[in-house]
């Protein structure tokens, strides 16, 4: 049995009797105005929690979610665009599929602004997505592409960025370790499914879609996820997982390579009003600007005594220098 079929498997199990604790959700649902999610969804959230941002979501959106779990997300993605087929969700699962079709009954009878037919639900998966090119405004995943390797990790990535529009996004929640794994965890196929094996570090995750074409990428968040420990897991010391959100934008790719958003920051404080790099890049004096890690190293390369240039948080909302 292959990797693909283990996760099957396993969401065809969470669908059909939920597993609360199939995931830890590190994100709190959205509270919105009118907006009541069924506990049922909230049951099946089998992600880390909404990434998509409501600034992302604005003027009626397409929006495109692979991994459908219980339909909280579509629901969610449905509050900005009321619009028959205005969300796409995909699963390869039809358990999965056919409870998120009975969930949505039951949005309806708690929102009444809310259609089933403001989501159209679809079977296919993400290295074969059934979806036109360039039509997508938004899409986005949660905890599945962490299960992939190498190579369908590849075709996943360059699927989404196929069906996004121009300066569209790709905004995404995965697992992320820093620490290597032995073969024996990285290697089982169970642990993979369930996001515990095989993670990639942020560098790796970061280059699989810069080599996609993404010419904008901000890392949003970094937070601690799950411990891999020696009596629970093949392991001989415990291996500290942490959970990145991460938003990729269809930019074109500029010549000098893509611009990364680390959650950097400059800030000038000389004697002057501001500080105008003549590269596209002004600071104004002791305000702190946003910059991607290519400027900051530009920067940096100026030695200059006046200005400061933070390290990576790897926290990014927005606001920055590109």
């Amino acid at each position: 049995m292959s990797y693909l079929e283990t996760t099957h498997d396993v969401y065809k199990d969470a669908a059909l009797t939920p597993d609360i604790g199939l995931c830890c959700t590190t994100n709190p649902i959205w509270e919105l105005p009118g907006l009541k999610i069924p506990r049922i969804m909230q049951e099946m959230n089998y992600g880390c929690g909404s990434t998509v941002h409501a600034r992302d979501l604005t003027n009626n959106p397409k929006t495109l979610y692979v991994g459908v779990g219980g339909g909280m997300e579509l629901l969610q993605f449905a509050y900005f665009n009321r619009q028959k087929n205005g969300v796409i969700g995909i699963d390869v699962v039809d358990e999965m599929l056919e409870a998120s079709r009975k969930n949505f009954i039951e949005a309806e009878a708690l929102n009444p602004w809310f259609k089933s037919e403001f989501v159209d639900l679809k079977k296919g998966d993400a290295m074969h997505l059934p979806v036109e090119d360039n039509s997508i405004d938004v899409a986005a995943q949660n905890c599945l592409f962490n299960i992939f390797k190498a190579d369908d990790l590849q075709k996943a990535i360059a699927e989404m960025y196929r069906v996004l529009k121009p300066h569209g996004r790709l905004v995404m929640s995965d697992p992320t370790c820093e620490q290597p794994m032995n073969d024996e965890l990285r290697n089982d196929d169970r642990l993979r499914a369930l996001c515990l094996s095989g993670s990639l570090t942020i560098a790796e995750y970061v280059k699989a879609l810069t080599d996609a074409g993404f010419g904008t990428i901000e890392i949003r968040a970094r937070k601690p996820y799950r411990i891999l420990d020696p009596k629970n897991y093949a392991t001989d010391e415990l291996i500290y997982i942490e959970s990145i959100e991460v938003a990729a934008i269809k930019d074109p790719m500029p010549n000098d390579g893509p611009c990364i958003f680390t959650g950097k920051a400059a800030i000038y404080f000389g004697d002057n009003d501001y500080f105008d790099d003549n590269a596209g890049h002004v600071l104004l004096k002791n305000q702190p600007l946003a910059i991607c890690d290519k400027t900051a190293g530009a920067i940096a390369n100026l030695n200059r005594d006046d200005i400061f240039i933070s390290e990576s948080t790897f926290h990014y909302d927005g606001g920055g220098c590109c």
